[in-house]
């Protein structure tokens, strides 16, 4: 409960705290664009490969798997790396599946030091609603770089997430370092 005079809405008396405001958040609190059901019509990661890799934030086209930025980073240059076929279980990968989205992480993570000098990363897969995956029903590794400080105050005490590019600008970026 906020101290008496204390106001966390931004409107009112000033209250000493800065605010950065993120409106392109609420599409993803809203749940805008998530699927209706686990079909592969409603499934994004079905429908991402159909568009340009520019308005789909395709950064590579591999043979049974890509890689794209996601919609609604955890940090900056956070990519995804998702099988084309519409299944849900890591367990459900083919033997050459899982080698491409084994390989495509670990080229992800050497383009991401190449062009931002990440010094670690987060790399993982959510599996079920669960164990926290925002789309269940389509398989995707996430690559989360990270640097000394990134994650500081801004999103534990701020509930804030700073992105410094627009996610257009970093997937030209990660497209053109892939091949390099």
């Amino acid at each position: 409960m906020p101290e008496e005079g204390l106001r966390q809405d931004g409107v009112g008396d000033p209250d000493a705290l800065d605010r950065l405001w993120t409106p392109h958040r609420m599409a993803y609190i809203r749940g805008e664009n998530k699927p209706a059901d686990g079909s592969s019509d409603e499934c994004p990661f079905c429908r991402v490969p159909t568009l340009s890799d520019e308005d789909g934030l395709l950064v590579h086209r591999g043979e049974l798997a890509y890689v794209v930025l996601n919609l609604y980073p955890y940090a900056p240059g956070h990519l995804m790396v998702c099988p084309y076929r519409h299944i849900a279980d890591y367990t459900e990968t083919t033997d050459e599946e899982a080698a491409e989205i084994a390989d495509l992480t670990r080229h992800a993570m050497r383009v991401l030091r190449s062009v931002s000098g990440a010094g670690g990363f987060n790399i993982g897969m959510n599996q079920g609603f669960v164990a926290g995956a925002g789309i269940a029903a389509h398989l995707h590794q996430h690559v989360v770089p990270r640097w000394p400080g990134d994650q500081n105050f801004m999103p534990i005490i701020g509930r804030t997430k700073t992105l410094p590019e627009l996610l257009g600008d970093t997937r030209e970026l990660l497209a053109k370092a892939w091949t390099a």
